[in-house]
């Protein structure tokens, strides 16, 4: 209760002489302690203290900080709070202990002593007060403080502020010192979280370290340093925000211990490592809990390096799979690390003498201090990943094309939207030039000469795509999902007519139109720097019966409902949604509304098929997104892929033409019979009738 009446009913009220003169006069003689006392705060502070300093500690309240660094050996030091209760309470118990110590009550915007009389000025707490707020006003207020601490100190003298590092309060005095030409350099008090009189803070401590100094004329460069812990060696930062990053990842971390240390069966909780240098994310580690491995000496924490490139298979980038992985390795608590694309890592030593220290900070409590705690990857190594392009569109943002070694020693390209690094946009597989020679000697087919080949890091053999093989197990359910349309035995060599909407690296459309000798296929892309990097980096060549438009896909099926209406056999909708706050990242939602699937409708002929790549986590819109589909094709299947959260939806006008499950596999296996023509290599991983096995009615 009395936390509560001594709490201020706003936040301006901590910069209010009133509120602290109730604040002391019903705390009492009690200290009050923000953020730790001197013993918990040495380690930073003492670096930056010489006995002889004349020292002003600001805000001082009724504090037993400057008590305890007088008895220290620190002797000349002035304190001043605004609070004459506080002051006087102060001055009247150190009279006789401590003869050279003073106190003074005085506004620390508008402070009466002269210029340049102090080497240090000691801030606990006072600034966090005082910047409650990012508005102009409450910043004004802090920037009047800075203006007085500047004038009242020497040049070399140093301002150690004692913070939470909330980041409206990093950000204003960081910028305001280094513009000064200060010297910024930001301490974490321990890697613990910070003690009070009231308890236990949920972030740690930061002391900044801002040393005055002499204006250099011309000069713009300004020194940001971080010391992550009290003995680190300082590291350097080129810029503002990635000194701001790198605090945060600290206070990231600090709430994840927190709510390990609270809730041990918490579920699946994450954070980003930034590399020393650039502020830049190095690791993602996920924390996985696994309650049905029984707790035994050895197995109650291990780490998982996860191979780079494969951060975003099933299994490594889901809650779902990192569960899995945790049971299947066996460990109560397992932690897996993620390598980012544009690091670059030696070796797996290098990566465990990097981590040990700091993860090992996760371990479950009671963890004994000097048990080894297991290193774990697949195969032993950190995989190999080649970056081959990195590139900037203006629809799509910043992407990546790195080529990468799978689990069976296969290389793989992928193409990555770095606005959702942890999903793959499309994929393909390389193979040796040798072995693709023969892998389709289909008729008219054409080389890709704008296909560049790819010399891994294992060997010097030249790699290209190989187009028999879709990686993606929703692209295989979307082809297989062709055998409902009539006679399925003679498609592959009668003209049928596929639009698909979204290009992605073109496997989906290339595939159709290689297998499918007759088939004429239209893709719409309304990104053209997607159509180069499918054309450059996989392979994709247009032609005669493999067009190409760059427009908008609701635009341009409202242009073809107009020009040729019941004219497509198959409609294929692939496209991803840059909205991550609706629940569902494919498609976007306009693509499953009631206007667009109407003129899908009448799009198509009356046999025809409507194929869509559905990923929704939201069950409740999912639900929805099946009932619109259902108000206009009648006749309604969903396959959902395993290990993924893509659900592909077969979508059909006549209900009468309705198949049971087992029936569909039957013609998939007369599908699958058909496109294995002589002469054309077929990828035996591909089982037409699998893609269809689970598949329901809606």
């Amino acid at each position: 209760m009395e936390a509560l009446r001594l709490l201020p009913r706003s936040a301006q009220d901590f910069g209010s002489a009133g509120y602290w003169e109730r604040f002391f006069r019903e705390r009492g003689e009690r200290a009050f302690e923000w953020y730790g006392e001197w013993e918990e705060l040495r380690g930073p502070l003492e670096r930056y203290l010489r006995r002889r300093d004349s020292i002003l500690v600001v805000g001082c309240g009724n504090s037993e900080m400057s008590e305890q660094l007088y008895d220290d050996g620190y002797q000349s030091i002035v304190n001043v709070d605004i609070s004459e209760r506080a002051i006087k309470q102060m001055g009247e118990r150190s009279a006789a202990l401590r003869p050279t110590m003073t106190y003074l009550v005085m506004d620390v915007l508008q402070m009466d002593f002269p210029d340049g009389c102090f080497q240090v000025v000691l801030d606990k707490g006072t600034l966090d007060a005082l910047l409650t707020d990012s508005e102009e006003p409450t910043v004004a207020r802090a920037e009047r403080m800075f203006d007085e601490i500047s004038r009242v100190l020497q040049f070399g003298g140093r301002y150690l502020c004692v913070s939470l590092a909330q980041m409206h309060v990093l950000k204003t005095t960081v910028e305001y010192f280094s513009k000064e030409g200060w010297m910024v350099r930001i301490h974490q008090a321990s890697g613990k979280q910070a003690t009070g009189s009231e308890g236990k803070f949920a972030l740690p401590v930061f002391v900044y370290v801002m040393t005055k100094m002499k204006p250099v004329p011309g000069s713009t460069s300004r020194i940001l340093e971080l010391c992550a812990e009290n003995h680190d060696k300082p590291v350097r930062f080129s810029s503002l925000d990635h000194l701001i990053e790198a605090v945060k990842e600290r206070q990231q971390y600090a709430l994840l211990r927190s709510q390990l240390n609270k809730n041990p069966g918490a579920g699946d909780v994450s954070l980003d490592l930034c590399s020393k240098d650039g502020g830049r994310a190095r690791y993602t580690l996920h924390v996985v809990h696994c309650p049905t491995v029984k707790v035994s000496r050895d197995n109650r924490f291990a780490i998982f390096i996860v191979p780079q490139g494969r951060e975003t298979e099933w299994l490594f980038g889901t809650e779902e799979g990192r569960k899995q992985l945790a049971a299947s390795a066996g460990f109560r608590r397992l932690v897996t690390v993620a390598l980012h694309w544009d690091q670059h890592y030696e070796s797996m030593d290098a990566i465990q003498a990097e981590l040990s220290g700091k993860v090992m900070e996760l371990a479950p409590l009671g963890l004994p201090a000097q048990q080894k705690v297991p290193f774990l990857s697949v195969g032993g190594d950190i995989g190999i990943r080649t970056i081959q392009h990195r590139d900037t569109s203006s629809l799509s943002g910043e992407y990546v094309i790195q080529d990468v070694k799978g689990e069976d020693g296969r290389y793989f390209r992928h193409l990555i939207f770095l606005s959702n690094r942890n999903v793959v946009q499309s994929e393909a597989r390389l193979s040796s030039e040798a072995s693709c020679k023969g892998t389709k000697k289909l008729k008219k087919k054409k080389k890709a000469a704008s296909s560049d080949p790819v010399k891994p890091t294992e060997g010097s053999t030249s790699l290209s795509i190989d187009k028999s093989y879709l990686c993606c197990a929703h692209h295989r359910a979307m082809v297989a999902g062709l055998c409902l349309l009539k006679d399925p035995e003679r498609l592959p060599e009668v003209p049928i007519r596929v639009l698909v909407i979204g290009l992605g690296g073109g496997s989906l459309p290339l595939f159709i139109h290689d297998y499918f000798s007759q088939c004429t296929v239209e893709v719409v892309e309304i990104d053209p720097a997607i159509l180069e990097v499918a054309t450059h980096w996989f392979s994709f060549l247009a032609d005669d019966r493999l067009k190409v438009y760059i427009a908008d896909g609701l635009v341009h099926v409202s242009n073809l409902v107009a020009e040729a209406p019941s004219s497509y056999d198959a409609i294929m909708v692939d496209v991803d949604s840059k909205d991550a706050a609706v629940g569902m990242s494919c498609p976007p939602p306009a693509f499953v509304e009631k206007p667009f699937l109407q003129e899908v409708r009448a799009l198509l002929k009356m046999e025809g098929v409507f194929i869509l790549n559905l990923v929704c986590r939201d069950t409740q819109l999912r639900d929805t997104v099946l009932a619109t589909l259902k108000e206009a094709f009648p006749l309604l299947y969903a396959r959902r892929i395993e290990g993924e959260v893509n659900e592909i939806l077969f979508c059909q006008q006549q209900s009468q033409q309705k198949l049971p499950p087992a029936e569909l596999q039957s013609s998939a296996r007369v599908l699958e019979k058909a496109l294995r023509q002589p002469g054309c290599i077929w990828d035996s991983t591909y089982v037409v009738a699998d893609m269809l096995e689970s598949v329901q009615l809606v």
